[in-house]
């Protein structure tokens, strides 16, 4: 049975799965925040006939892009894959594509993960999430990440983002070698920026 994590909280992922983890999957999905046809910007005649939208909801959208930024020991980056970057030098993490709506059911962006393939020099794989477009999470719904056995398809464990404010970035998780087990902690900090770098000094402290 999955875990719902709460914040701060840490996890073996092999002790929660019940088996040896070979691959697992990052994740994330998220809703847009709907807006009432009051509220949205008003179409005109020809519009309408064209296509516009006359439901009464607005056709709303909000682009999330994950992260997955690598660490050695010593805190110093080893590599990262992102919408730019979809597949580590070392092919070990590898990022589906982007989705730039949310609109989707499921999962809306998924990072695998190869954990055989992970160099031993990585100590640290930290999942963060930006938008992209700058719309902050007032505008995001139903927002969560959550990491499966790749191999089984059986979701491990499951963190609820749905903290509605300002910020426009978080630092979601981070999953680390201990003792020669994978963990994982849920981290939940909020920060800002369109993209894994403006989150750099977040991550750092929870190296």
């Amino acid at each position: 049975m999955s875990i719902n994590l709460t914040k701060g909280q840490k996890i073996s992922l092999e002790k929660e799965s019940g088996s040896k983890l070979s691959k697992i999957t990052m994740g994330l999905g998220w809703d847009a925040v709907k807006t009432s046809k009051s509220e949205a910007p008003k179409k005109g005649f020809l519009s309408s006939l064209f296509g516009g939208n006359t439901s009464s909801e607005a056709d709303d959208s909000i682009d999330l892009d994950a992260s997955c930024v690598m660490f050695d020991v010593n805190k110093n980056i080893v590599d990262t894959v992102w919408f730019r970057q979809l597949v580590s030098n070392d092919g070990s993490v590898i990022h589906t594509g982007d989705n730039r709506t949310g609109s989707s059911d499921g999962d809306d962006e998924q990072i695998n993960v190869d954990l055989a393939r992970v160099p031993q020099s990585v100590n640290t794989l930290f999942f963060v999430v930006n938008s992209f477009t700058g719309q902050n999470f007032s505008q995001v719904a139903n927002a969560y990440c959550r990491i499966v056995d790749a191999d089984t398809n059986k979701e491990i464990a499951k963190y609820d983002l749905s903290c509605q404010g300002n910020h426009t970035a978080m630092a979601m998780t981070k999953i680390y070698r201990h003792n020669g087990d994978w963990k994982m902690h849920a981290i939940g900090e909020n920060g800002s920026g369109a993209t894994f770098e403006k989150l750099m000094p977040l991550m750092q402290n929870y190296l």
